[in-house]
């Protein structure tokens, strides 16, 4: 997330950064939880995915797992990608649904051509912009990612990405490789009179050009009280997981509701669902 002194990708690589001591603010930290989920959410709206159809989505700059989690709960699979080992780390301990790869978005996403129907990243994208060792080029790093992005996703889907651009220079140095990868769309800024609400989400079409959603505003929150109605809607159903205690009745019949709704098979549920073993010597 956007700092409010120097921002992140200025102390250094990410890897570094997003250390064991920062990976667990995203998974204390209820704000940051609150935010990412948030983010993530809109970003799947901008997808604009089939209803009631599971797709298989990337999620760029995965971290601990939040916006996955997210991707899981609405029934979608997700394969995540991130840098940073911590952060991976802290995923594996919440036990995640989606697959975990650690590597480099600026060396390229290593998949088969089409092998996703899209792709989601919060808070990733403007870490390419920066250079940490001489022998890395912003430019070719960001034409790197944008060119195996559009390889690896179906032809016809999209790519959400939100970011947290510099400055001008910095968004049109992005918007220009994901142009020369191949792909059209432009950018939804939410909120744009906002200090602090203001999100910009670039929407990336891999196949012909598309209409290009409509930010959301201030006055648009009045008017059409779905949007604010969807996020209530969320907030207390992720506080009510979060205070399910792990492996236990409600937090097991959770788990196997779940995967229903992404059409996987599993077991009825009886009395002994969820019921602790005793031990066997």
């Amino acid at each position: 997330m956007a700092s409010h002194g120097q921002r992140p990708e200025h102390g250094g690589p990410p890897e570094l950064f997003y250390d064991k001591k920062e990976a667990r603010k995203y998974v204390c930290n209820s704000r940051m939880i609150d935010i990412q989920t948030r983010m993530a959410g809109r970003a799947l709206e901008l997808l604009c995915l089939p209803r009631n159809k599971p797709c298989y989505l990337l999620d760029i700059g995965c971290g601990t797992g939040l916006s996955g989690g997210y991707l899981s709960d609405e029934g979608h699979y997700w394969v995540g990608l991130d840098i940073s080992p911590a952060m991976l780390d802290e995923a594996v301990d919440r036990e995640v649904e989606g697959d975990l790869l650690l590597g480099d978005m600026g060396q390229g996403i290593p998949f088969k051509p089409g092998t996703f129907d899209g792709c989601i990243s919060i808070s990733a994208v403007q870490w390419l912009c920066n250079a940490n060792k001489k022998s890395e080029n912003p430019v070719k790093r960001l034409y790197c990612f944008f060119a195996s992005l559009f390889s690896v996703l179906v032809r016809g889907s999209r790519a959400v990405l939100q970011l947290y651009p510099e400055n001008s220079e910095q968004l049109e140095l992005i918007t220009t490789q994901a142009i020369r990868a191949g792909f059209s769309g432009g950018m939804v800024v939410d909120y744009p009179n906002s200090a602090k609400a203001k999100k910009f989400y670039l929407c990336l079409f891999s196949g012909p050009s598309t209409f290009i959603p409509e930010g959301l505003s201030e006055k648009q929150g009045e008017d059409e009280p779905k949007e604010s109605m969807f996020t209530n809607e969320r907030v207390p159903f992720r506080l009510l997981r979060r205070a399910m205690v792990r492996k236990s009745r409600a937090w097991v019949l959770e788990k196997k509701e779940r995967h229903r709704r992404q059409g996987r098979e599993v077991r009825r549920d009886t009395r002994y669902t969820g019921r602790k073993r005793k031990p066997r010597f």
